[in-house]
């Protein structure tokens, strides 16, 4: 079986338009929440979001294509262009043949879906724009960077609520591992930041409603915690065959060893008891590496500030790293806010940058530690430096749907 490294990371988010101010900005728990700047929210309980304000599309796409995309998309073409930058990812046109794109997207364009819907009602059916479809679509985000870069091995979406982006990191490194792929773009995007988003995550009590601190409302493990923030954002990893990475000297940030994905078979929006679903994808990326526990030095947690899901995960990490073992866990929602589709793209590069760095982000926020916390050491409200052998990323969705990423120091 083939190993597979990192070679570039591309990610913008709610904290930066570039992988650079994101990264920055996480590290020193600069909070990306702000009141809602993409429609008036006074109707609304949850008045709050993770916006990537920052973010200009025409810095990497002509205006006028920008039509023919969602903002997922755009979002997902900013974040590839600086991971393939980054990677110096040049192959010619017979390697392109092998590079796939496997990218992650939870609810797609919500925006144009809306707009369109109140077109149509507005001024009727022939007033539907020609590109409605294929801008809204998921599988245009690995659709349009597959054209944009001539990749012609297979691209796809991966679809599995918020585990979509480790989903397809997940899938692109078995591809590599088992020959049918040399190289892949895998991440995750996700942009529903908008009026129909706010309100049925409201609807299911899933929200934070501390909007007069917005940039204290996603607490992760505080027992003050009251609901997630939602966000916006996209990440992507340029993933290689080690030895032609090698070969051709590209800067190799991390090696992907483990790769554990399982389901609850339990409840819509609830974890199973005790995390159980979420301990076996803990376990089954370390046995997928071949990894020894001792070695785990850091797990970027999922913890996305809800009541249920904090308490579970934590559970499930005192169940599968014992108490006291020396692995630090963060929780890095705590700036960002949930990306949702995106949450485990980004969440895995930032854990690769943590291998690379030796910096561990913090979990802002924590004033109130849950009882649960108790002999796990969380990197609470500021970020530490270490040298680390072997980081995870978890990634949890609705569904019961469990993914857990092992990532090696190059």
């Amino acid at each position: 079986m083939r190993r597979v490294v990192v070679t570039g990371v591309g990610m913008v988010t709610p904290c930066g338009a570039t992988t650079e101010s994101s990264w920055g900005a996480i590290t020193k728990g600069e909070s990306g929440v702000r009141p809602i700047a993409a429609f008036d929210p006074v109707d609304h309980a949850s008045k709050i979001a993770g916006e990537c304000l920052d973010f200009d599309p025409l810095t990497y796409i002509e205006k006028k294509r920008l039509r023919e995309a969602g903002r997922f998309i755009h979002l997902a073409i900013g974040a590839t262009e600086q991971a393939i930058r980054a990677a110096g990812f040049e192959p010619n046109d017979e390697a392109k043949e092998r590079v796939g794109v496997y990218y992650g997207v939870g609810l797609c364009a919500l925006a144009n879906i809306e707009e369109q819907h109140q077109r149509l009602v507005d001024r009727g059916p022939r007033r539907i724009s020609p590109y409605f479809i294929v801008s809204t679509i998921s599988n245009m985000a690995p659709g349009q960077i597959s054209m944009r870069y001539g990749f012609k091995g297979a691209n796809f979406t991966t679809t599995s609520a918020c585990s979509s982006g480790a989903h397809a990191i997940g899938e692109a490194v078995q591809a590599i591992r088992y020959g049918q792929l040399d190289a892949a773009i895998a991440g995750g995007s996700e942009a529903c930041i908008t009026p129909l988003g706010i309100a049925g995550f409201t609807a299911m009590r899933a929200l934070s409603k501390r909007n007069d601190e917005p940039e204290r409302a996603s607490r992760p493990f505080d027992k003050g915690r009251d609901g997630f923030v939602m966000a916006e954002g996209s990440a992507s990893v340029v993933l290689e065959e080690r030895e032609a990475a090698l070969e051709r000297g590209a800067p190799i940030l991390a090696e992907v060893l483990g790769y554990g994905a399982t389901s609850d078979a339990f409840h819509l929006t609830q974890p199973a008891p005790e995390g159980e679903g979420a301990q076996r994808a803990m376990r089954a990326a370390l046995k997928d590496g071949n990894i020894e526990l001792a070695r785990v030095g850091y797990v970027n947690a999922h913890a996305t500030s809800t009541p249920t899901g904090d308490l579970q995960e934590l559970q499930a990490l005192r169940h599968v790293l014992g108490v006291n073992s020396g692995a630090w866990i963060s929780a890095t929602k705590s700036v960002t806010g949930h990306l949702l589709g995106a949450a485990g793209g980004l969440e895995a590069a930032l854990t690769i940058l943590s291998l690379q760095t030796g910096i561990v982000p913090p979990t802002m926020n924590l004033e109130d530690p849950m009882d649960e916390t108790i002999g796990l050491d969380i990197v609470a409200n500021e970020a530490r430096e270490k040298q680390l052998d072997v980081a995870m990323s978890n990634s949890f969705g609705f569904g019961g749907t469990n993914v857990t990423l092992a990532f090696g120091r190059a």
